[in-house]
């Protein structure tokens, strides 16, 4: 079960511009056509690119915009996203979503003497976890913590074991 993202923000967007070029082209031919002022002349419009050439460098702008603006959409459409759904071991076809995942493991962290709070911060192959305590003397705290994390992970048992890095931030300073 590898779920990924829906492509839902580069496709409304998509549809967005277009509608707003299809509802613009379409209420100039309605003002046309009822012998209104348009918005835009056409007569303009025709002798702007008439006197245009390639090698301008609005034409180039122009080109080199919509090149780039299909670029970034066909990369967005076929690169895939994050996991929505990150794949466990099992008989089933099971998973856990990135937030209780992420929950999971920062309650696994918190639990251990000594953690006043712990952020996690989740990416494909590593988890890092940093830990705010009121103690002045650090020492063990990380040891302890990564073991804590690396059991709970040990009993999600994921397709991908991540490598759990530890920081840790003492609120006072041992002076």
């Amino acid at each position: 079960m590898k779920r990924r993202p829906r492509r839902s923000t580069p496709a409304t967007l998509t549809a967005l511009v277009l509608l707003a070029a299809c509802t613009f082209v379409a209420v100039v031919a309605i003002q046309m056509i009822l012998n209104q002022t348009p918005w835009v002349s056409y007569q303009a419009i025709a002798d702007a690119l008439h006197d245009a050439h390639w090698n301008d460098l609005i034409p180039a702008l122009a080109g080199g915009g919509a090149a780039l603006l299909g670029i970034i959409l066909l990369l967005t459409a076929i690169l895939p996203g994050k996991l929505t759904i990150l794949p466990l071991h099992g008989d089933l076809d099971s998973g856990a979503s990135r937030r209780s995942y992420r929950s999971t493991l920062r309650a696994a962290a918190s639990t251990v003497d000594g953690v006043a709070g712990a952020k996690l911060i989740l990416k494909r192959r590593k988890v890092t976890a940093k830990v705010t305590t009121g103690r002045t003397n650090t020492d063990g705290l990380a040891d302890a913590v990564r073991g804590a994390i690396e059991h709970r992970l040990d009993q999600i048992n994921p397709v991908v074991h991540p490598t759990v890095k530890i920081k840790v931030h003492a609120a006072r300073s041992a002076s």
